[in-house]
C-alpha cells in the first residue's frame, strides 16, 4: 500500500477553507485564536494526541465517521 503525504502548507490552507465554508470569518478567526492560546505547540499535541495512531487505525476511524454521517443525512 502507497501512502502519499499532503504537504504541511496544503492541509492548513484545506482546512481554513473548509473553515470559512462553515463558519463566519470572525467566528473561523476566534477559532484560530483560541487554538494558538490554548495549545502553543501544534507539534507536541499532534504526537500527545496521534501517539498510539497509525494509518489504518485513522483509516478505519475515518471510515466509521463517513458512513455515521451518511445515515444521518
Amino acid at each position: 500500500m502507497n501512502v502519499q503525504v499532503t504537504a504541511e502548507k496544503d492541509v492548513l490552507r484545506e482546512a481554513a477553507e473548509i473553515l470559512l465554508q462553515n463558519m463566519t470569518p470572525s467566528k473561523a478567526a476566534r477559532f484560530w485564536a483560541s487554538w494558538q492560546a490554548s495549545h502553543g505547540n501544534y507539534l507536541e499535541w499532534k504526537e500527545a494526541e496521534f501517539a498510539n495512531e497509525t494509518v489504518a487505525t485513522l483509516y478505519e476511524k475515518v471510515v466509521q465517521y463517513q458512513s455515521q454521517t451518511e445515515e444521518t443525512s
